[in-house]
């Protein structure tokens, strides 16, 4: 096939996956502007009804010519297809890695009202301190573009801000409830030796009330990929309304070097060559202590976090809007005329741009609240998956869908690099997850 024909191909195909996610996600947004009412059966018979015609490209969308008109349509709720908020961007927090260096702050999303989220790195009694200050604050988020969702928040953000730490730190979280009336915890899913710092309403300070602080201690252990959430009660609520993060824990390879069977799932003998198989698979994760390490990773290793969630818009228990880091359809196409790479400044929504020869490793989190289990698929590829990001061995290798309860998690490796150029799907494989705006594409160069 010659380039010219290729390069046609990949725009007809970029052309339907933006009319179809397009069509998609108009719908559901006509669905939950009235969240007293709307329910997820709801929704999805209106998807259903719809369905036929979105599938091949003949829906009702509104074209980009028709922006002063769809303003009325949608009641005030913004363009279609454009999210209005800028407080929280999925594409920036994809890559974000918070290590506790102040000197590479990004700027505050809130002017003034900075937390100051990255608060120092030193020694103290021979151990390395890794600082970071979190306050608990409500906002309203957009989860659709125009359609915004009441959050319980770490940071002013859903989900929180990763914490990026190296095994054996001290990781040191001042706390503070800025929430007019409601009290809050921070509960860590690490090895905690200290009750007093489990971050539950009966241990230690117990719930932090409004207006008051307090400091967690966490030991960073084990080696893997984890998570924080709040553990006030109602439990359900706190999560659902967004009171979670993610934090990966490093592995240092000389640690590695010396006791390999902490580090990986495997019972044959440690040779040499096992042993600096497993040093280098460490060194490769460990993106803090890395010589080439930048707040962008290193060359050769593209990483994101990916914690996937859903919201009930009209608090009947059910959800009705399901994501990947809050925004529904934010890593689907939109616009179509943007085809390698050439989005335009301020796109709100576009698919994950990935380099096909770069080894693509992806943070995965479930933190969906009213459904027992959530999952990932990628179209056209395997991946091999560590279990809670905890051995340096995959547990299982060359999967395509991996399922997930909530506080699950894992690590994902593959890469394209025998792939051809253009967008692969991803999504979750409850389908109805994935109608309802758990659906995502990589855009493959």
């Amino acid at each position: 096939m010659s380039s010219n024909r290729q390069e046609s191909d990949s725009a007809i195909h970029e052309d339907d996956a933006g009319t179809v996610t397009r069509s998609l996600e108009e719908r559901l947004v006509d669905s939950v502007k009235n969240h007293d009412g709307v329910s997820r059966r709801a929704v999805l018979g209106g998807l259903a009804i719809a369905g036929g015609s979105a599938i091949v490209g003949t829906g009702a969308t509104r074209s980009d010519d028709d922006t002063n008109d769809s303003n009325d349509e949608t009641m005030g709720f913004g363009a279609p297809g454009t999210y209005t908020e800028e407080q929280f961007d999925p594409h920036g927090f994809l890559r974000e890695f918070n290590t506790g260096d102040s000197t590479n702050e990004r700027p505050s999303r809130f002017g003034e009202n900075d937390f100051g989220l990255n608060a120092g790195i030193y020694e103290e009694n021979g151990q390395t301190v890794r600082e970071f200050n979190f306050v608990a604050i409500p906002i309203e988020q957009e989860i659709l573009p125009g359609i915004s969702f009441p959050m319980w928040t770490f940071n002013g953000q859903v989900p929180g801000p990763t914490i990026r730490v190296e095994e054996g730190d001290l990781v040191r979280v001042n706390f503070t409830n800025a929430f007019p009336d409601m009290g809050h915890t921070i509960h860590p899913h690490l090895r905690n030796l200290n009750p007093r710092m489990d971050g539950t309403p009966q241990n230690g300070p117990g719930l932090i009330d409004s207006s008051e602080s307090f400091t967690y201690e966490w030991q960073a252990q084990p080696v893997g990929t984890h998570l924080y959430h709040c553990h006030m009660l109602p439990l359900k609520a706190h999560v659902h309304r967004g009171m979670y993060g993610s934090m990966i824990v490093d592995p240092k390879p000389e640690n590695v070097r010396e006791n390999p069977r902490k580090y990986i799932d495997y019972h044959g003998p440690i040779t040499d060559e096992v042993r600096e198989m497993a040093a280098e698979r460490a060194r490769s994760r460990n993106m803090i202590s890395h010589a080439d390490y930048s707040p962008e990773g290193f060359d050769g290793i593209d990483e994101m976090v990916m914690i996937m969630n859903g919201f009930d818009t009209n608090f009947d228990g059910d959800n009705e809007v399901y994501a990947v880091n809050t925004r529904g359809f934010c890593y689907a196409p939109a616009q179509t005329d943007a085809f390698n790479g050439e989005w335009e400044a301020g796109e709100t929504k576009h698919p994950i741009e990935i380099d096909r020869n770069e080894l693509q490793r992806v943070h995965l989190l479930n933190m969906i609240e009213f459904d027992f289990v959530n999952s990932f698929h990628c179209h056209s590829q395997f991946f091999d998956y560590y279990d809670a990001g905890t051995t340096l061995f995959p547990n299982r290798k060359t999967i395509d869908t991996v399922l997930m309860c909530q506080a699950q998690r894992g690590i994902l490796e593959f890469d394209y690099s025998n792939h051809e150029p253009g967008l692969y799907m991803f999504h979750a494989h409850q389908s109805e997850f994935a109608e309802l705006g758990w659906m995502s594409f990589f855009e493959v160069n």
